[in-house]
């Protein structure tokens, strides 16, 4: 049953084989953006078996794969549409698909393809369907199928309705419908979450040029307010830059109307870390300090 409990849960594995803990070592939780880089994951497997092209326009359009996983493809987001954010903030169940497509183009391309960046959900939401199309799967069992089982991560799983999100650790939980992330929300322990993160990084699970394509990180800017950034920069479903106090940073953080993460790699500190960490509330920027603080605390023990 969804509990309350201590404010942060996290996990970190050093690459010097160490890991430590701290809250709930079983508890699941919604890994909201964190998604992204799964999926984005997912589908460069799929570039890599020939099942997906990385770089040819989607069908019917003129942007690329890259360019959607980059949020460079000019697509507007839904969380600019007000009637989305009130209907969340009342607990309604999700739109139909097809609904929050439509309304969310409505809004209009931001820019042409390639010629700028705009954050956009939208755009998960079309990778999400060009994986299911590949695979013939749905998303959650194409992912367990391409990561969670070869890695033998048993607890990630994609909440798609409310039951499915009751296991989630936090007793707000019971009030949110998962359909209203329309790529999808996986759920899972924050061991989970570090332990996928830190094998891609670490080469486990693309070929060495996939990887580095997916690290390169189209620059946005210097120090964030309130967030330990000073440099931000977005690869293909990766946050990428530096924090104060850790150096380089690759991961991803994530949001919902309850809860916040912070799943990162620091590749640059003495032995390398990677860090997931998970708290009630709404700033990002809790969990990525404490991402920080305990990639620098666990270098203690050298």
């Amino acid at each position: 049953m969804a509990q309350d409990g201590p404010r942060l849960h996290a996990h970190w594995i050093a690459a010097d084989g160490r890991a430590g803990h701290e809250g709930v070592a079983d508890a699941i939780f919604p890994y909201w953006s964190f998604t992204k880089t799964a999926i984005a994951v997912g589908a460069l497997k799929l570039v890599e078996a020939g099942a997906l092209a990385l770089d040819a326009p989607l069908a019917g359009d003129r942007f690329s794969l890259r360019q959607v996983l980059a949020h460079t493809a000019g697509l507007p987001d839904y969380f600019t549409l007000p009637e989305y954010v009130q209907a969340v903030a009342r607990g309604d169940a999700a739109w139909p698909r097809d609904v929050l497509l439509e309304r969310a183009l409505a809004q209009g391309r931001l820019f042409a393809p390639g010629e700028g960046w705009a954050y956009s959900n939208v755009g998960y939401l079309l990778v999400r369907a060009q994986i299911e199309a590949a695979t013939g799967m749905s998303l959650g069992d194409a992912l367990t199928e391409l990561l969670f089982a070869p890695l033998g991560l048993g607890s990630i799983t994609l909440a798609e309705t409310p039951a499915q999100f009751a296991p989630v650790h936090w007793t707000a939980a019971q009030r949110y419908d998962p359909g209203w992330v329309y790529h999808g929300c996986l759920t899972g322990t924050a061991a989970d979450a570090a332990r996928l993160l830190h094998a891609l990084m670490g080469g486990a699970v693309l070929l060495p040029d996939t990887l580095a394509q997916m690290r390169a990180a189209h620059p946005l800017g210097g120090a964030i307010a309130g967030r330990p950034w000073t440099r931000c920069g977005y690869g293909l479903g990766l946050m990428a830059g530096t924090m104060a106090g850790a150096g380089a940073a690759e991961g991803h953080s994530g949001g919902g109307p309850f809860s916040v993460n912070a799943v990162y790699h620091f590749p640059d500190l003495p032995v390398p870390v990677t860090v997931a960490c998970f708290a009630q509330g709404t700033d990002e920027g809790v969990t990525e300090y404490a991402a920080v603080e305990m990639a620098q605390g666990c270098q203690v023990d050298l």
